[in-house]
């Protein structure tokens, strides 16, 4: 599964899986065991905002600080995206 970085946001992963590419950009926030279940899943904007599609077990203070995170980060993380998916921003 692809991380868009190697550290963590919040105490989380935040990273794409190369099935999930067929949607539009968005990303999975999950601790170490990396997997989707109790992750939550966030749909990004083309100008870095995001909607939350999927809580998981993130309170919303953690929501906040990644939804900050990736409004400032998106353009890069946007770089790690396109090399793999075609599918661009959320629109919706």
């Amino acid at each position: 599964m692809p991380k868009y970085f190697e550290f963590k946001v919040a105490g989380y992963y935040l990273y794409f899986t190369a099935h999930c590419i067929v949607e539009c950009m968005h990303v999975h926030a999950s601790d170490s065991r990396l997997t989707e279940e109790g992750s939550a899943k966030l749909f990004v904007r083309s100008d870095g905002s995001s909607e939350v599609r999927n809580r998981g077990r993130l309170t919303d203070r953690e929501l906040r600080k990644i939804q900050a995170f990736i409004k400032v980060n998106y353009k890069d993380m946007y770089k790690t995206w396109s090399s793999i998916s075609d599918q661009g921003y959320y629109r919706g």
